[in-house]
């Protein structure tokens, strides 16, 4: 028996609340704890450091703004890949979607799954196989030996969270949409509590934040390079800002919530993130912080003594695990989408009859995620693909020209602020980040690349399967009108 429309249609059921909190909670992984004494050492300067995360942050919003135009209009599930389709066409939209799938979304899941398993690992103890059988290597192509029973303790832990919040979400939008909110507020109360603490009751100074902005020798030497590598620390940790219009199709009045959930949610985080390394460096000057790999841990211990350290895992454990939550619940709808369209497997576009959720791209995807984290090549893959992603991005905000040309009449609840220079910034900025990546890391530029279109094959697979399928259609049909 045939399914009807209505069988294979997502539901709307996630609200503003749950879009912002999509939006924040894929913003706020493990970056934030992981990145600012890597930006204090290249810049040591607390001005300059603040300074890298206010223009991160403007800059993302910047982002949010233009995507939030074109999220007005186009109100399909996938976000960004039905933007593509739709300014574009439908080669850039499916590299777009296999990049998605195959490395950007999963390799960062298996990351902040690889992250949440580290940080818990800290309460229990992991099993570990003989340093003989670790070290047994598989050859990976594009990443060359990997070691998938090294830490295999670890990994399990991953691959189970990353198995779980599949679950959660292939069970109901509505329900991974209320995890989401719940853990996204006691991971930003968890956070603001915390730089409360470490300023009221560390024995800090303001001094060590603002100190006349006074640059060190070694810094204004080489300025530009290192505020463009600190700036590349702070787009990590403000990646995700994007991920809520994937799941536009299934939010109530999303041509109203996706933009102010996306105005909403980025700004929150501006201001959280420069909060937190305010407290950071009211209790650690900026060449203490340099020093201390876990920067969060260390004011931590200097507020709460031997459990500032469990404080912190416990804070890391609660902030990736809505990151996971969030990326996999929108994630999964770009892939839904590409089999909607007829541009990949059919079967990632079924809806699950009783639970309403893309049940098959869901498990795609967390099976591939999960792999991923088997291999423990991640960390080498999203290396490869950081030219890819602002390469989409800078196409993503160069098509509101291409739609206020292409579509001049269509309806546009919001329109961009500042336009045409607010989008022109975002496109330029990405050009010169993109720029600056080929000359600073040429290698994986190239091995991106390599990725992105190793997807080339496929599409055209697809597009020659369905050209014979509606052949084949038109002839069926002509048969049953002779």
């Amino acid at each position: 028996m045939k399914k009807s429309g209505k069988d294979q249609e997502l539901i709307r059921g996630l609200s503003l609340t749950a879009a912002i909190m999509i939006v924040i909670g894929s913003m706020i992984g493990s970056g934030i704890f992981r990145k600012p004494a890597t930006m204090a050492g290249q810049l040591m300067s607390p001005e300059l450091l603040l300074l890298v995360w206010v223009v991160a942050g403007i800059i993302s919003f910047i982002g949010a703004l233009t995507n939030s135009e074109i999220a007005g209009m186009i109100d399909e599930t996938g976000g960004q890949y039905a933007y593509f389709r739709v300014m574009y066409g439908d080669f850039s939209a499916f590299l777009y979607g296999w990049a998605t799938l195959s490395v950007i979304q999963s390799g960062s899941q298996a990351a902040i799954a690889y992250v949440f398993s580290e940080y818990l690992g800290y309460f229990f103890k992991y099993t570990h196989f003989s340093k003989q059988i670790e070290q047994i290597a598989v050859y990976m192509p594009l990443v060359g030996d990997i070691f998938p029973l090294k830490d295999i303790g670890t990994k399990i832990v991953a691959i189970a969270c990353l198995m779980g919040l599949t679950f959660v979400n292939y069970i109901g939008v509505v329900f991974g949409g209320i995890v989401q909110t719940i853990v996204t507020m006691i991971k930003i109360a968890s956070i603001l509590v915390l730089a409360a603490l470490i300023i009221l009751l560390g024995n800090g100074s303001f001094a060590n934040v603002y100190g006349g902005f006074s640059i060190p020798v070694a810094t204004s030497h080489n300025i530009v390079s290192l505020f463009g590598l600190a700036l590349a620390g702070a787009f990590w940790a403000y990646d995700g800002w994007n991920n809520v219009t994937y799941v536009s199709g299934e939010i109530i009045k999303p041509k109203r919530n996706v933009p102010l959930a996306l105005l909403i949610g980025t700004l929150s985080v501006i201001i959280i993130y420069v909060f937190i390394n305010i407290a950071f460096l009211y209790v650690l000057p900026v060449n203490v912080m340099s020093k201390s790999p876990l920067v969060a841990a260390s004011a931590a211990e200097l507020i709460f003594g031997g459990l500032g350290a469990s404080v912190i895992a416990l804070a890391v454990i609660v902030s990736t695990f809505g990151a996971l939550n969030g990326s996999i619940l929108s994630t999964s709808r770009v892939i839904y989408a590409m089999g909607r369209t007829r541009l990949f497997f059919r079967s990632l576009g079924w809806v699950h009859h009783k639970y309403k959720t893309p049940h098959i791209s869901l498990l795609a995807l967390g099976i591939w995620s999960s792999i991923l984290v088997l291999t423990g090549s991640f960390d080498i893959i999203t290396d490869y693909v950081m030219f890819a992603a602002w390469l989409f991005y800078a196409l993503g905000a160069f098509g509101v020209f291409v739609l206020r040309r292409k579509m001049p009449e269509a309806p546009r609840p919001y329109k961009v602020w500042g336009y045409p220079f607010t989008p022109a910034i975002f496109v330029l900025f990405s050009v010169a980040f993109l720029i600056n990546t080929v000359i600073s890391d040429t290698q994986n530029a190239k091995m991106g690349l390599v990725l992105i279109f190793s997807g080339v094959p496929f599409y055209y697979l697809m597009k020659y399967r369905n050209k014979k399928e509606d052949s084949l259609a038109v002839k069926e049909t002509e048969k049953e009108s002779i």
